[in-house]
C-alpha cells in the first residue's frame, strides 16, 4: 500500500569550506579546498543539518518521528537506497538551498515482519540553479524482526578494487560531520543489545560516498549514481570497493555483498 504525503521542508546552508576540509581529512585526503571549488559528489550530506534539542530526539538518537517523517509505529530505521542526478557541481563556500518532499510511503510485510518504506526527494539549488536531485529510500521495521535473511554474496569479477578500513573514530567523525545522531554508529552497547548488530554499523551514506569517489576516479564527473544497501558492514571489518563497467559494489568480510551501485 502506498500513501501519498504532501510533507515539504526547505533549509539553507552556507556550505562552509571548513566542514568540507574536515570531511576530506577524516577520509585521509589533505588536498586544500577553497571557496568556489567543486565539492565531492556526496559531500552535501555534511550540510543542511536538522539540529533538534534532546527533547525532540527518539530512542535511537534520530529526530523523533511525527515531524517531517510521520510516525509509522515502527521504531527501527535503516537507509535502504538512493539515486542522484548531478545537474552541475555543488561549490564550496557558496550558499545553497535544499527543498525536501516526502513522495510516498509504502507498507509491506516481509520475512522480517512489517515494513514501511519512505521515499524522500531533495532538490538542491545554488545561485538559483538546480544542482542536484536526490532520492532517498528509508525503511522502518519492528524492534525484533521475525527472521534475518542470509546476506547475498558479492561478485568477484571486478576490473578494479580498493581496500578500505573503518574504526570507531572514523564513524564518530562522520556522524559528527553529518549531524547524524543514530546510536548504531557510535554506541556499541546500544547497537548490539537494542538493534542486534555485531558492532558499530558503518553508515550507508559513507559507503555510498566512497563508491561515488571510486566511480568518479573511473569515469570523471558523474551524471547519475544509484545505490542499494544489501547487508550491514561493521566498524571492525575491512571492505573492498569494487568496480566493473559502470557498476560498483562493497564486498565485506566473508565475501558478502554490502552495497551495490550503478554510475554514469
Amino acid at each position: 500500500m502506498t500513501e501519498k504525503h504532501g510533507h515539504m521542508q526547505t533549509t539553507t546552508d552556507p556550505m562552509d569550506i571548513g566542514r568540507a576540509q574536515a570531511l576530506a581529512a577524516s577520509l585521509g585526503d589533505m588536498t586544500p579546498i577553497a571557496v568556489g571549488d567543486p565539492l565531492p559528489p556526496f559531500a552535501h550530506h555534511i550540510y543542511f543539518w536538522d539540529a533538534q534539542p534532546p527533547s525532540a530526539l527518539g530512542r535511537d538518537g534520530h529526530p523523533a518521528k511525527g515531524g517531517f517523517i510521520p510516525d509509522l509505529g515502527l521504531p527501527r530505521r535503516m537507509w535502504a537506497a538512493g539515486k542522484l542526478t548531478f545537474h552541475r557541481p555543488l561549490l564550496a563556500g557558496i550558499r545553497a538551498e535544499k527543498t525536501s518532499f516526502i513522495e510516498g510511503i509504502t507498507r509491506k510485510t516481509g520475512r522480517s515482519g512489517p515494513l514501511a518504506f519512505v521515499r524522500v526527494r531533495h532538490d538542491i539549488k545554488q545561485r538559483q540553479t538546480l544542482a542536484l536531485t536526490e532520492y532517498q529510500d528509508l525503511v522502518y521495521r519492528e524492534d525484533q524482526p521475525q527472521a534475518q535473511p542470509a546476506p547475498p554474496m558479492a561478485a568477484t569479477d571486478e576490473d578494479h578494487s580498493e581496500t578500505v578500513h573503518f574504526d570507531s573514530t572514523l564513524l564518530f567523525r562522520y556522524s559528527a560531520l553529518t549531524f547524524n545522531g543514530h546510536r548504531i554508529h557510535y554506541d556499541e552497547t546500544y547497537a548490539r543489545e537494542v538493534e542486534g548488530y555485531d558492532g558499530l554499523v558503518v553508515h550507508g551514506p559513507l559507503l555510498a560516498h566512497l563508491l561515488m569517489g571510486l566511480a568518479q576516479r573511473q569515469l570523471g564527473e558523474l551524471t547519475t549514481f544509484s545505490y542499494r544497501a544489501t547487508a550491514p558492514l561493521m566498524h571492525h571489518e575491512t571492505a573492498t570497493l569494487c568496480w566493473k563497467d559502470g557498476r560498483a559494489w562493497v564486498r565485506g568480510e566473508g565475501g558478502r555483498q554490502c552495497m551495490i551501485a550503478e554510475a554514469s
